[in-house]
């Protein structure tokens, strides 16, 4: 009897041998996981789209068949769950692309010369759009619809700053739109003029909608064409999935339905349009793990260098001037109460510290009255903290969602903008993770690159990119290189209500991962942003190189 239940024993467990499932792929070398159980591993498996095992090379050996793709990756190399950019303007990024490029511009007469070039390429009566201008690069003066007129004389202008919340309009856009010096000012806008009165063609946040309402819509083709621009441009730099901030879910929707989307997507619409956002849920779901919905997204106010983020105090280089509420404070709550009833997950843009401080009380008494739930709310940008309100994030569990590429740029200006004192808790990426908040990262493409390692690089060291802060600007907000990691993988999955889905390398997850050149945790911190992505996988399946 003995014998025969050895016999039985050693069936079973041949049986269970021989049966045991086969990977299509396998993974080997020096993996950091995001998963705090095992934050480190030597290999995965993966099946289908999702990963299956984790752990050692024994562990992963009975999961090598024949037809088993093997992967050894080099010692140099290092293996990290795929990069998630939780703050983007995805469309906006790919139509940025094919238009004239004028953010590295460093004098007045290069912008003019390369918009002059561009303009020569296109047809007569063709919109010029985009081109991400930073007039900082050249001191500070901003530029006037006289700069380039003479080059653009057949082509309507209507380019941004590359935050966004400026525009430049040439004499022929202000012509179609029926605008001239005795246009009044809108609420949470500006129109500037010159010492006479004359509009110069800049306009500021809300006055842009002047010119964006005349300006024409792409054609569907040309959507497509910029979402395959956007998705291949972003994979190239190791970015798996993406959070676009409002806007074109008719375009995702499409490609989701004709199966061509490689990056993944959570689409936001504006916070206004919550009764559609909420409507479509109903009927259709959240999505699912190629396209997902939910997410509202809100401005309270500017931006720095536009001098439109709003503060308590007046910018030391303008004295008259504190900035200004987008959206007023009553409409904000009101709004934003609203969303929340219906169970939307809101994500407010505030730059200064008070309107950082007004969103917080705003989402406080919100979720006193609303009730305790897994709302998530997000700020997005949070730059400018007043001290005080740094433990409120943790406190009210609101997502700090930043982009550290912004803090080595506006390092080169801010102090003279806000003063010695206020910049100790811009971009306070140390403060808040010290005080517990759940720091997320993104880039805010089109206004900064989609490059995750310039913006763990940026985190980690916090060297401005005019070279002029070696040792870090504002140093004390440094953070390490593993927090960097999270903050673009495991949290950022957690901001879109996605960590059981995403974000780490854990058995039961989507197998999106990339491979890097070096070992972000063996090299110096400066050479972090120089690394190549050898690989980028979504789901399984190579996206960069194209296979």
């Amino acid at each position: 009897m003995k014998y025969l239940l050895m016999v039985l024993l050693l069936a079973t467990m041949l049986s269970s041998c021989k049966h045991h499932p086969v990977a299509d792929k396998v993974i080997l070398g020096r993996v950091w996981t995001a998963d705090n159980e095992t934050p480190w591993a030597q290999g995965f498996a993966i099946m289908g789209d999702s990963i299956v095992a984790v752990g050692s090379v024994a562990d992963l050996e009975n999961w090598i068949g024949e037809s088993t793709k093997k992967i050894e990756t080099s010692a140099d190399n290092i293996v990290v769950p795929g990069f998630i950019d939780t703050h983007t303007h995805f469309m906006e990024g790919g139509f940025a692309l094919a238009s004239v490029q004028l953010r590295d511009a460093k004098t007045p007469q290069e912008f003019i010369n390369r918009i002059k070039a561009f303009a020569a390429t296109l047809p007569k009566g063709e919109w010029i759009t985009s081109g991400d201008w930073d007039h900082e690069n050249w001191g500070g003066e901003l530029p006037v619809k006289e700069w380039i007129d003479s080059v653009t004389h057949d082509n309507p202008v209507w380019i941004n700053r590359l935050d966004g919340h400026m525009c430049l309009a040439n004499s022929a856009a202000l012509k179609i739109a029926r605008i001239d010096d005795r246009i009044r000012d809108v609420e949470g806008g500006t129109i500037v003029r010159n010492s006479k009165g004359k509009i110069t063609g800049v306009f500021k946040d809300n006055a842009m909608n002047m010119i964006y309402e005349i300006v024409p819509d792409p054609t569907d083709e040309q959507k497509d064409l910029a979402l395959e621009a956007a998705m291949n441009y972003v994979a190239e730099r190791g970015v798996t999935s993406v959070h676009n901030m409002s806007g074109y879910m008719d375009v995702f929707e499409r490609a989701r339905t004709n199966d061509e989307l490689k990056t993944r997507i959570y689409a936001g619409m504006v916070l206004g349009e919550w009764k559609e956002l909420n409507r479509k849920i109903a009927q259709d779901g959240r999505g699912d793990k190629w396209l997902r919905i939910g997410g509202l997204k809100e401005f309270v106010d500017g931006s720095l260098g536009s001098h439109t983020a709003a503060f308590f105090n007046p910018f030391t280089d303008a004295p008259t001037d504190s900035g200004f509420f987008i959206t007023p404070e009553k409409v904000l709550y009101q709004r934003i109460k609203s969303a929340d009833s219906a169970g939307l997950q809101v994500m407010t843009h505030a730059i200064g510290d008070k309107a950082i401080h007004t969103l917080l009380t705003i989402y406080e008494q919100v979720g006193e009255e609303n009730g305790d739930r897994d709302r998530r709310f997000r700020i997005e940008h949070a730059q400018h903290i007043a001290p005080n309100d740094i433990p409120r994030f943790a406190q009210l569990n609101v997502i700090p969602s930043m982009q550290p590429y912004h803090a080595i740029d506006d390092g080169r200006f801010a102090e003279r903008l806000i003063g010695s004192e206020r910049i100790k808790t811009t971009y306070a990426f140390g403060s808040l993770i010290e005080t517990h908040a759940l720091l997320v990262f993104g880039s805010d493409w089109f206004v900064a690159p989609p490059t995750p390692l310039e913006g763990i690089y940026a985190a980690v060291t916090r060297q401005t990119l005019d070279g002029k802060n070696p040792t870090g600007w504002v140093p004390e907000q440094k953070i390490s290189v593993e927090e960097a990691l999270k903050s673009y993988t495991i949290r950022a999955a957690y901001a879109s209500f996605e960590e059981d889905l995403k974000g780490s390398i854990t058995p039961g997850k989507l197998a999106d991962y990339v491979i890097l050149e070096k070992n972000l945790f063996d090299i110096a911190p400066s050479e972090i942003r120089n690394v190549k992505i050898l690989s980028t996988v979504v789901g399984g399946q190579q996206v960069y190189p194209k296979e």
